[in-house]
């Protein structure tokens, strides 16, 4: 008869785990950049005018 055995060996598990946390969070981060990175661009370009006509 085959007889159930539970997986006692479990290590492999939290080393998955971690690895699709990251990649949601890389997805996430990626999504945003994506959605908002014009914005953030637009607003440091106007930030270096601005700090180079007080310089000047």
């Amino acid at each position: 008869m085959f007889k159930f055995m539970p997986l006692r060996n479990r290590s492999g598990q939290g080393m998955v785990e971690y690895i699709l946390i990251v990649i949601i969070v890389v997805t996430i981060v990626f999504i945003a950049y994506k959605a908002m990175g014009g914005a953030v661009q637009k607003q440091f370009k106007e930030a270096q005018k601005n700090i180079e006509q007080a310089a000047d």
